[in-house]
């Protein structure tokens, strides 16, 4: 049961000020620290659930061992002063030195929060978050650190960030710096994470935290699919519905690392940050760096309610765009179902049979530029961002209006137009790389070694940041699109310099804000071969982001449930595709398919239905009809997990609508058992005195619903039940 801590009647202030004792107080979470006055750290007193004061906790001895400070939970660990676990920074002076002595000089409160300098962040008013500025100085270096601590109570949310800045005479390099760190006391945790690989992304793994250090993180230039930069601790006995969890989720879409060390004396560290790897990054006497935000919720409702106060804080105070809590239209991708093979009059057979089908959005994927090079294959044609001129002699705006003439069945809408790019890549046949080889990242006389035929260009260099937003808004700003697909399908092999890593991406954050905000009313979406850069940090400028290109509907309930740990379903992208699947070779019901595709929050077709069986093509209406009556209730409503995908032969999610009046059930059979009984499903979050009418038929109370709940029949394999709930 969450827990509040209410004194006389009157919850905390968000942030309360004791000389240098300092608390951050959600509705349901405490964070409390202190300045040590014989040393001036900062040392961390409490972070969980709510408390009034500052726990009683007896400080061990440091075991009369080599560490001077292995048993002090350090708020901000720096390196060299006798802690040798591993720190949340590093600086490498000018003489060689990396020692640091940052200690407290001061403080400030400020209402609402301050933007990050060239850095997607979390925003909000002043009455939704208040932020504490904690100011350390080391007097031998002149540098200073200011950590940031932002806290939103409603969310239960704590975003920390830190500004180094070299206020000294000769030129230092930040080697290490963490967004978060924080100590934990002596305890049994375990953690929670997210890994995989392209078609497998976002799978969960929770495993036993040991003495020692353990972690993971990125080496390939972006949050990629092997890592997500998200971990989530929590107590051994926690589930979904109980138990404390703290979660962090890393607002950034570059390399990253996350470490977990249990020191010889029982102490937990969690670090996350940049990657540090790639970074050492220059500060001549001046300069700044910025690290990028950690936002930190605790819960001690359990993993899923951790998850639902990501979700509000990511679609109310992250995502900036204006589609973020609005329905999405029902699409169709031109990928799976052409691939290359097409021109003009191809496309446009396409996009009429998609507005028979009652699609509202008609996506032209890869394949439509390049001249001197065209793009017939995935060898040519990239960084070429003109129109081809025979697959369309007339260009592009001809066929997009036309397609936006077309009118989608059973629907007073005609179809929108969506495009298909992938600026950061580059093809050594293209126009561009003639004229521009020294745009490409490289590394000196090292081989420029291609992946998937393409090279990487240089967003740290402001001519290639101009460049990208220079093609894809002439395209933009001639023809009628209302949706683009930004793909992005290698991760970085050759950088010129650790400190590059950074500057790509600070690089690419000016071009997404500079091209979201010019084209407010285009839908965008990210893509990186499927879920490679499905990060906090995209989804400030991309309200959804392609998934997986894996669209097994099998793989997608694991994949899909994973992502929501800590994405919101609304920013998932989630397609329907022809069977045998293309990348498991399954073959799987179409409703089973479109079921799954339907709990994400931008459903689509990635098929050419002249292709499709006669009775699947016959169901698609009714499917598009129904993923658009659930599709207001995934967008803003709450996501409950009811039974987990790697648990259960009947994975199964409740979305409750954010004015809980209606909900909708998922309910899946994976593999058929002859004469066997059903499981009851226990649903979650309704009002237990409220009555719910159930697909229009009997009526049931929230209790009853919750403590005793639903049993449905199910058939074959990969059977499925959609089931909507009205409060009567």
């Amino acid at each position: 049961m969450t827990r509040t801590v209410i004194t006389n009647g009157v919850k905390p202030d968000p942030i309360v000020v004791d000389g240098t004792s300092f608390a951050l107080n959600g509705r349901n979470v405490s964070y409390r620290f202190h300045v040590d006055e014989q040393t001036g750290d900062l040392i961390l007193n409490h972070f969980g659930g709510p408390v009034t004061e500052d726990p009683v906790e007896i400080t061990g001895s440091n075991g009369g061992g080599w560490s001077t400070q292995v048993h002090i939970r350090r708020e901000f660990p720096d390196l060299g002063r006798g802690d040798f676990r591993s720190p949340a920074v590093s600086i490498k002076h000018s003489r060689g030195y990396t020692l640091s002595d940052l200690k407290y000089k001061s403080h400030t409160v400020v209402s609402g929060k301050p933007d990050l300098p060239n850095l997607p962040s979390t925003f909000g008013r002043d009455d939704e978050v208040s932020t504490l500025l904690i100011h350390l100085w080391d007097n031998t270096s002149s540098v200073a650190a200011d950590l940031s601590y932002s806290i939103f109570p409603q969310h239960d949310a704590i975003v920390r960030s830190v500004k180094i800045t070299n206020k000294g005479s000769s030129a230092i390099s930040v080697e290490k710096l963490s967004s978060f760190s924080v100590d934990f006391p002596h305890e049994d945790y375990e953690m929670l994470q997210l890994h995989g690989e392209w078609t497998r992304e976002c799978t969960r793994t929770r495993r036993k935290i040991d003495y020692g250090l353990q972690g993971f993180g990125s080496n390939t230039g972006y949050s990629s699919h092997n890592h997500n930069p998200f971990l989530s601790l929590v107590s051994p006995t926690t589930t979904e519905t109980q138990g404390d969890a703290w979660g962090f989720s890393l607002v950034y879409t570059g390399s990253f690392q996350i470490e977990v060390e249990k020191s010889p004396q029982g102490l937990m560290r969690t670090l996350i940050g940049m990657n540090p790897c790639q970074l050492s990054w220059p500060l001549k006497p001046g300069d700044s760096l910025v690290s990028p935000e950690c936002v930190s919720v605790f819960s001690s409702a359990g993993i899923g309610d951790m998850s639902r106060k990501f979700h509000r804080l990511y679609r109310q105070n992250l995502i900036k765009s204006m589609f973020v809590n609005e329905p999405r239209p029902a699409l169709l991708n031109s990928w799976e179902g052409l691939y290359y093979n097409f021109d003009e009059n191809t496309i446009y057979k396409l996009a009429q049979e998609s507005a028979k089908l009652g699609v509202k959005l008609f996506v032209l994927d890869d394949g439509w530029f390049g001249d001197k090079h065209p793009r017939v294959d995935d060898h040519a044609g990239l960084g070429d961002w003109v129109v081809n001129p025979k697959r369309f002699p007339k260009g592009l705006k001809p066929l997009a209006e036309k397609v936006t003439k077309l009118q989608a069945a059973n629907s007073d809408k005609t179809l929108k137009f969506g495009l298909w790019f992938e600026p950061e890549m580059i093809n050594k046949n293209s126009t561009l790389y003639e004229e521009h080889p020294e745009w490409v990242l490289h590394a000196g006389e090292y081989p420029r070694s291609e992946c998937r035929q393409q090279l990487v260009l240089d967003a740290a260099l402001p001519e290639v940041q101009e460049f990208i937003i220079t093609s894809v808004a002439n395209i933009l700003e001639t023809v009628p699109v209302s949706y683009v697909k930004w793909d992005n399908n290698r991760g970085i092999h050759e950088s010129p310099t650790p400190d590059n890593y950074h500057a790509y991406m600070l690089g690419m954050y000016h071009v997404f804000e500079e091209l979201t905000s010019r084209f407010p009313d285009v839908l965008w979406e990210g893509c990186a071969a499927g879920g490679g850069r499905f990060d906090a940090g995209i989804l400030q400028y991309f309200p959804q982001v392609w998934t997986s290109d894996n669209t097994d509907a099998l793989d997608r309930i694991h994949i899909q449930f994973g992502t929501s740990l800590v994405y919101p379903p609304s920013s998932m992208g989630a397609h329907v595709s022809a069977v045998p699947n293309e990348v498991t070779g399954r073959t799987t019901p179409i409703r089973f398919r479109a079921h799954v595709a339907m709990m994400g929050g931008s459903f689509g077709l990635e098929l050419d239905p002249d292709h499709l069986p006669d009775q699947d093509k016959a169901a698609i209406p009714e499917l598009i009809a129904l993923a658009e009556q659930i599709n207001p209730i995934i967008i803003r409503g709450d996501m409950w997990r009811l039974n987990l995908p790697e648990s259960s032969n009947y994975p199964a999610a409740l979305f409750i609508s954010e004015d809980g009046n209606q909900a909708v059930l998922f309910a899946f059979q994976i593999r058929a058992t002859t004469v066997h009984n059903y499981p009851m499903l226990r649903l979650q979050g309704l009002d237990p005195i409220a009555n719910y009418r159930i697909d229009g038929e009997r009526t049931l109370s929230g209790a009853t619903l919750m403590n005793g709940g639903l049993q449905y029949r199910f058939g074959t394999d990969y059977d499925s039940k959609v089931v909507m709930l009205k409060k009567v």
